[in-house]
């Protein structure tokens, strides 16, 4: 499963009703900076005056897969959107399981005007095509993706049906934060150690349990020395880590081999084994958290953001809403550094990767949508330098500042609002943002896309036990602890193919999934003397599954990756 996703998962019986906001203001002008600004929004379809006309009121409705931060029906965006671009947004948000809720969409044709990104929904046909009218009337949108058009045509029948939210930079890709992979520790047990190196699983699992011995409560609760994830489509947490560990980047299910550009499977292999045995023997000394497969999501942060759990493989980006209740509690000893933790020391880390462009994922217009033209022309607006840096920076001023040298900077008290869950809900637009497509890199002003990417803020926004970390270990940012990626090569990332609804590969790899969540819990709980039985089991049963029908749709995919994009 792979970052920022796209990410098939279990059925629930009964689906709780989402959570839905309505954006309101009034009407107003806008005035945009920049030619391909500006082309974008002096349409009148694109929500502003012309001519001193006031446009008609539009209303967009949309559903993503976020389950929050959810905006206040004053949120001050929401209304910048509507005073100057006549648009209301009609947002409904995620409430229990992704693939349960769009079943019941599709089975009664009721889709919202944009929609997140799925497979489901194309397989259903209840996207629209997007190229025509990208090419007529979204600028910003061809100008934006350009350079990986032919990527985003669906392999099936070569037509554009989402816009990809992250991937496509402008400049280099210098990152700062890491949002990816790893294994993830707290920056107290740390400090404790006096910020030992860590490289392997035995490294890593010792200070955990030296730490969870010495201090058995955390703020008068237990301690809980491991913890994993296996809920609907965030499975990564139980079934990837093993990849990662052989030295490999984050394909999803499989290994590809980087000369041949082949594929094979690691679950249930002797690649997967060593893992899940480790955390059986951490099971049995008691550091494994009991409830770690039976646990949803809200759970899972809930647990983390207790700031009793000491350690977890995920991606980064998955767990920002318990870091940031950490940081709102004071409790920043208790937030978490990455590790890229590997088999052999020997094996050069494979975590962090370069950019891709995020391939199933971000917004599509549905069949339902009465006007796809001003759609298309408003996601254009907001790709647009202005709203970027409204939607990003914030508001000038209020949000940020500029220095002499041109450059973007926040006060502390600028930076201490940015962190508060109940003014963000008020003053920004998070989950818009995360869906919608973005630039990312360096604006021509010289500025970041964002200030976390900004060299100088990003350090000045550190917080003190943050800067005692990356000194103790002689580095400047998050990113250091982990070794500069490769190129790309030309097909990655393996986890982003279509397996396509109903085909012999999309059943297995399901029935995959299925054994992964019944037997790897089994075996990483069960008593020591009955790992290698349980294992055998979950062994012999994946060799029941069609997995070759799965490995023949993602070579072939591979391979059409690299005869169609290599010379793009």
């Amino acid at each position: 499963m792979g970052v920022r996703t796209k990410k098939s998962a279990l059925w629930l019986l009964m689906l709780t009703l989402t959570v839905s906001m309505v954006a309101t203001a009034c009407s107003g002008n806008n005035s945009n900076n920049g030619n391909a600004s500006s082309t974008a929004s002096s349409s009148p379809d694109a929500g502003d005056s012309t001519n001193g006309e006031k446009v008609e009121p539009f209303t967009i409705s949309l559903f993503t897969a976020a389950t929050g931060p959810i905006p206040t029906d004053d949120n001050k965006i929401y209304q910048e959107i509507k005073e100057k671009l006549g648009v209301t947004l009609k947002e409904e948000y995620l409430v229990g399981d992704i693939e349960q809720k769009l079943g019941v969409m599709i089975a009664g044709g009721d889709y919202p005007d944009m929609i997140t990104a799925n497979t489901k929904l194309t397989a259903a046909k209840a996207v629209i095509p997007l190229e025509d009218l990208i090419e007529e009337h979204a600028p910003n949108l061809k100008k934006h993706y350009g350079k990986v058009w032919e990527q985003l045509k669906d392999p099936a029948d070569g037509h554009i049906y989402w816009l990809p939210n992250y991937g496509v930079y402008q400049g280099d890709f210098k990152p700062t934060d890491y949002m990816g992979p790893a294994f993830y520790i707290q920056k107290a047990i740390l400090k404790e150690y006096g910020y030992p190196k860590i490289k392997t699983l035995d490294e890593y699992f010792k200070l955990i349990e030296d730490y969870a011995a010495k201090y058995p409560e955390i703020d008068g609760q237990p301690t809980i020395g491991f913890t994993s994830l296996a809920f609907d489509w965030r499975d990564w947490g139980l079934r990837n880590a093993p990849q990662h560990l052989a030295g490999h980047p984050n394909d999803g299910g499989v290994l590809v081999d980087p000369d041949t550009n082949v594929a094979t499977l690691f679950s249930a292999t002797d690649v997967a084994k060593p893992y899940y045995t480790k955390l059986n023997e951490i099971n049995a000394k008691g550091l494994m958290d009991k409830e770690a497969f039976a646990q949803n999501y809200d759970q899972y942060l809930a647990k983390l953001s207790s700031g009793r759990v000491l350690a977890m493989f995920d991606q980064r980006w998955n767990f920002g809403q318990a870091h940031d209740s950490l940081v709102s509690q004071g409790k920043v000893d208790r937030t978490y550094v990455g590790f890229p933790l590997v088999y052999d020391e020997s094996t050069t880390d494979y975590y962090l990767d370069r950019p891709v462009v995020n391939l199933g994922n971000g917004f599509g217009i549905t069949v339902k949508a009465e006007d796809p033209v001003r759609i298309i022309k408003f996601i254009d607006t907001m790709l647009s330098e202005e709203w970027q840096k409204r939607l990003n920076w914030g508001e000038e001023g209020v949000d940020y500042l500029v220095g002499d040298n041109g450059l973007y900077y926040r006060t502390p008290e600028m930076r201490a609002q940015q962190e508060d869950v109940t003014w963000k809900q008020k003053f920004k637009a998070e989950s818009l943002w995360g869906y919608l497509p973005k630039l990312e890199g360096n604006y021509p002003d010289g500025n970041a896309d964002g200030p976390g990417n900004q060299p100088d803020e990003y350090f000045a926004n550190l917080k003190d036990i943050d800067k005692e970390v990356l000194s103790a270990y002689g580095f400047k940012v998050w990113s250091d602890f982990f070794s500069s990626p490769p190129e790309n090569r030309v097909s990655y990332p393996a986890w982003n193919i279509d397996l396509i609804e109903g085909s012999d590969a999309k059943v297995a790899n399901q029935k995959m999934k299925d054994l992964d969540f019944k037997y790897l819990p089994k075996a990483i709980l069960s008593k020591p003397d009955e790992f290698n039985n349980v294992w055998s089991e979950y062994v012999a049963e994946m060799g029941k599954v069609n997995t070759q029908a799965y490995l023949d749709r993602v070579n072939e995919q591979l391979k059409w990756r690299v005869d169609n994009w290599s010379s793009k």
